[in-house]
């Protein structure tokens, strides 16, 4: 069988990585696309097809993402070099600390995929939106499931007025017609990715877009929650000369450094505080307040408010540092304790030690 190879081009290669090569490295090294990685070792398309390497001395696996360029040695077949990044999707790892971990590199559109069922969700919709505006990639929001749904241009409505200039689609993800509508996004060397919840029909988009027979599993009925089929991600070729990652269905999402994605969704809000009398309003019950006269025309709801006010703490806890995340882990756990012990001394405990 014939191996199938790809131009840079056609992989996804342009000016911006190109000048960030030197003339030894044009010479020494290869560009290759990351198409998946793995614990030890890199999964490569390049114009010499496809091939698995494993990374030199200063580079380690967990510094790629799919969708990354990085420079391989001609000599050693090594890894050497990652370029710098068009766009990169990324989430806060679990835990207290601030670790980064890496879900997609260099994509220009991000697909984020709901339904026209109980899995629509403003709020998460809107946290995905705050991860594509940070990350550099496009933004379009596809709704499935439009031919089960009663009144699907409800549900268009409804994600339009989450954000005006965003592109929603709906359709039926079966329905290889509706899916093209999806072409423009997925031209020659252009990278998409999809992003939503199980069982939202990421997977049989996926199969409508590339041709790919992967498995899809049904919903539950009770909640129109999926099962997982996606377990890694990985690019694959799509046949109208663009490229697809794909991702695990993602129902925690832990927003890392996304103070200018958050502004950017709810730009809105802002510019309604802008015309508050007093510019450390909180919007409460502050006079003159610009935000709370709009929620009371009707011209902003209360809950797109509060959501926003979520965010911004979220997203002030997650980029404290790791110190004062410690810090503040500590000033409550002895506000604990004093509460404890206050406690026991109204009932008339004994007070232990430590």
């Amino acid at each position: 069988m014939t191996e199938i190879t790809y131009s840079l081009r056609a992989l996804g290669w342009g000016p911006a990585f190109e000048t960030q090569l030197d003339l030894e490295e044009m010479e020494t090294l290869a560009p290759m696309r990351v198409a998946a990685v793995h614990r030890a070792a890199v999964d490569l398309l390049g114009v010499e097809g496809a091939r698995r390497a494993e990374c030199a001395p200063g580079l380690s696996t967990a510094e790629l993402a799919v969708g990354d360029w990085a420079l391989l040695g001609r000599a050693d077949g090594r890894l050497h070099r990652r370029l710098e990044r068009a766009s990169v999707l990324s989430r806060r790892a679990a835990g207290e600390g601030r670790e980064e971990q890496l879900i997609a590199a260099n994509v220009d559109t991000l697909f984020i995929v709901s339904s026209c069922n109980a899995d629509f969700n403003p709020a998460r919709i809107e946290r995905y939106l705050v991860l594509a505006r940070q990350s550099g990639a496009m933004p379009v929001l596809v709704l499935t499931k439009a031919d089960c749904a009663a009144d699907p241009a409800d549900y268009a409505q409804r994600a339009g007025a989450i954000d005006r200039s965003l592109a929603v689609e709906t359709l039926d993800a079966r329905d290889p017609a509706q899916c093209a509508r999806l072409r423009d996004w997925c031209g020659e060397g252009r990278t998409v990715a999809l992003l939503g919840s199980s069982g939202v029909g990421k997977s049989t988009l996926i199969n409508a877009l590339t041709g790919a027979g992967q498995a899809t599993r049904g919903i539950r009925e009770d909640d129109a929650k999926g099962r997982h089929t996606t377990t890694a991600r990985s690019l694959h070729a799509i046949p109208t000369g663009g490229w697809l990652i794909d991702m695990p269905g993602m129902r925690a999402l832990r927003l890392h450094d996304a103070a200018e994605g958050v502004a950017a969704v709810f730009a809105d809000i802002a510019a309604l505080a802008a015309d508050c009398r007093y510019g450390d309003c909180a919007h409460e019950a502050e006079p003159g307040c610009a935000v709370r006269a709009a929620i009371a025309a009707g011209t902003l709801d209360a809950a797109r408010l509060a959501r926003w006010r979520k965010l911004e703490r979220e997203e002030a806890r997650n980029t404290e540092s790791v110190a004062e995340a410690r810090a503040r882990s500590r000033a409550l756990g002895r506000l604990y304790r004093s509460g404890q012990a206050a406690g026991r001394r109204k009932r008339g405990d004994p007070l232990r030690d430590g």
